[in-house]
């Protein structure tokens, strides 16, 4: 930084925060720390008593903050997501619809190692609702190198660093499977619990059948749902590794692509997620275990964004959410 003389500020950073003072009415900054003085300022910072100003003295290939900020915002800006103005050399980033939010994590980590520069996210692979904060982007110092938001822009490569999938309006079966629940033991308490999580993406629940556990009657009831059209099958009961318990081998005589019958998470780690292709169409398949009827979070939450965005889920993403997956169980 210089000193310099106030007439000659125009065009000049100021360095720090500068406090107008008016005995008997008011104490406030009046001019920010990083503001760029203009012609009319000169007049009321020497009314100020400011007869001599510490400036930026700005480098070639430096970027204000706030030019900055508007480069690596860009990263951020993928679909369904809009920036609000910048603010002290920061970008907020916020959902224009309800969906699933993917943040591209690699990318991320590459930009925030670069130095002088913040990219913050949510966590990825959850939901979001439209006007919910997603990200931000900040400039630490006032002023930074051209070459650093370069760099960045080069890790990004044009693939935006977050960006929102729209939840698709599903149509969803349930199949409730259980001796006790069919000849009415006991009653089925979990299916309208089920119905609203799926509405809560935009689906709807229009078929339900609760049966035995026979594998035969299930997998020719999962089968059916796939002819009539439907987009989403939740099997509930019968997961576990009991003789009675039938639902896994019956959705795998389904024909449906098992991707993992069991997801280090808890609760919920007998869950099994399957996948039934059908022409052009990928049609998840789940076995939900009972917990998803009485937990107040499960792994069934945690997926249902982003099968409810047609988000494919691998076998390696399910073995990810063995980290964290534990304290779902605790809260």
């Amino acid at each position: 930084m210089k000193l310099i003389n106030t007439l000659e500020a125009e065009g000049h950073i100021l360095c720090h925060d500068m406090t107008e003072i008016v005995p008997g009415e008011y104490k406030k900054t009046r001019f920010k720390r990083g503001q760029r003085i203009s012609a009319a300022d000169i007049p009321v910072l020497l009314d100020m008593g400011k007869e001599q100003l510490y400036v930026w003295e700005e480098e070639p290939l430096m970027l204000h903050e706030e030019e900055g900020a508007r480069r690596l915002s860009l990263l951020c800006l993928g679909e369904n997501i809009r920036a609000a103005p910048v603010r002290e050399g920061k970008i907020e980033l916020f959902a224009e619809k309800s969906g699933l939010l993917k943040v591209r994590s690699e990318k991320l980590f590459r930009i925030n190692s670069v130095g002088g520069m913040a990219v913050i996210t949510l966590t990825g692979n959850r939901g979001v609702k439209d006007g919910d904060k997603v990200a931000a982007a900040k400039i630490i110092p006032l002023l930074i190198e051209e070459e650093k938001i370069a760099r960045a822009e080069e890790i990004s490569g044009g693939e935006k660093i977050a960006r929102v999938l729209p939840y698709k309006p599903k149509k969803a079966g349930l199949i409730i499977t259980g001796n006790e629940i069919f000849h009415k033991r006991k009653s089925d308490t979990g299916s309208g619990i089920l119905e609203k999580k799926i509405q809560a993406f935009g689906g709807e629940c229009v078929e339900k059948v609760i049966l035995l556990d026979d594998p035969e009657r299930i997998t020719a009831s999962i089968q059916g749902m796939i002819e009539q059209g439907l987009d989403l099958i939740i099997c509930t009961g019968g997961m576990s590794v009991d003789t009675d318990d039938k639902t896994p081998l019956a959705i795998r005589n389904s024909g449906a692509r098992i991707v993992s019958y069991g997801v280090p998470f808890m609760p919920g780690f007998m869950l099994l997620l399957s996948y039934y292709e059908k022409n052009s169409q990928t049609i998840p398949v789940i076995g939900a275990p009972a917990c998803v009827f009485y937990e107040g979070l499960t792994v069934l939450d945690i997926l249902l964004p982003r099968l409810m965005a047609d988000d494919p889920v691998s076998w390696e993403d399910l073995a990810l959410m063995g980290e964290g997956g534990l304290a779902a169980a605790d809260n």
